[in-house]
């Protein structure tokens, strides 16, 4: 490829500081591909290249084991680095437009059986790291908090009276979830004991022993000590809570629309991953019950 042509990749590179340093890497490297896609095609100039090459170099990522996700985030790349040469004056189409990837098939969101949740809350001690724990994990399951909303909550975020908590979740929007029962009981537990813990005037509700606002980090590590010392076999992560909040209410209500209103999906489609997981519960009951299903029925 012609000198000038690879000085634009750089050029490129060059004028998107306002990207993540890890994004930048990857766009980086994308379009590395794309140029020795080009010299083995013998294609010189990047105004050369079309609609019918571009599907060739993304079918040949493809083959070579690149997923979906990836080959995605390679186009993306691509219709970036096009828009950059229409800008400049160097090409006049943006071939990218209208080339698609092969679909990545759907990971099904791990969960917690009823019973394994039900392991997991059993924290014991009375302590105050211990009923600050169990009050932040009846909490996750209870009302299928993120992560983030749940380290973001402050002491005025909870409404005893009404059994509900209001978080700020994606996109900084507010939503009012109901309480369970056992998590306000945790919750009232820890709120008696978090001022002897929070530092003066910290507002956060579940803090450090530091007294200051728990961080991510410490509730995934506390979170994963209690799946160990309570006996779980899998590796609990703070989602895989919200997971089983979800699967669980749609197992037991079939209603996805309220599903999604707790869960704060903005689009329909995000939570109807669930379906997938009720659909496999619903079969396990019919191979267990129906007659005609039954091994030597």
């Amino acid at each position: 490829m012609r000198k000038d042509e690879l000085a634009r990749l750089d050029a490129f590179i060059d004028s998107i500081p306002h990207l993540s340093p890890r994004t930048r890497e990857a766009y980086g490297r994308d379009l590395r591909n794309l140029k020795q896609f080009c010299e083995r095609e013998g294609i010189e100039r990047w105004r050369d290249m079309d609609g019918r090459l571009l599907r060739g170099f993304v079918a040949a990522r493809h083959r070579g084991g690149i997923g979906g996700r990836s080959l995605q985030r390679n186009l993306s790349a691509v219709r970036a680095f096009y828009r950059f040469l229409i800008r400049g004056g160097h090409v006049k189409q943006n071939p990218a437009q209208g080339v698609i990837t092969p679909r990545t098939a759907r990971r099904l969101p791990a969960a917690l059986d009823v019973d394994q949740a039900a392991a997991l809350m059993a924290v014991p001690g009375d302590d105050a790291p211990a009923v600050r724990d169990r009050a932040m994990l009846e909490l996750m399951y209870s009302s299928g908090l993120r992560l983030s909303e749940l380290t973001g909550l402050n002491l005025d975020g909870v409404d005893f009276q009404d059994a509900t908590v209001t978080v700020l979740g994606k996109g900084r929007k507010s939503r009012v979830v109901p309480v369970g029962r056992h998590a306000i009981a945790a919750l009232k537990a820890w709120l008696a004991v978090r001022p002897s813990v929070a530092s003066v005037g910290e507002q956060a509700l579940f803090v450090s022993g530091r007294g200051t606002r728990i961080s991510s980090r410490s509730v995934q590590l506390r979170l994963r000590h209690w799946a160990l010392k309570n006996g779980l076999a899998t590796r609990v992560h703070p989602h895989m809570l919200r997971h089983s909040f979800a699967t669980h209410l749609l197992e037991s209500s079939g209603d996805l629309r309220a599903v999604q209103e707790l869960l704060g999906h903005a689009d329909i489609s995000t939570t109807q991953v669930y379906t997938h997981l009720d659909f496999q519960h619903l079969a396990k009951v019919y191979d267990a019950a129906h007659p005609r299903a039954k091994k030597g029925g």
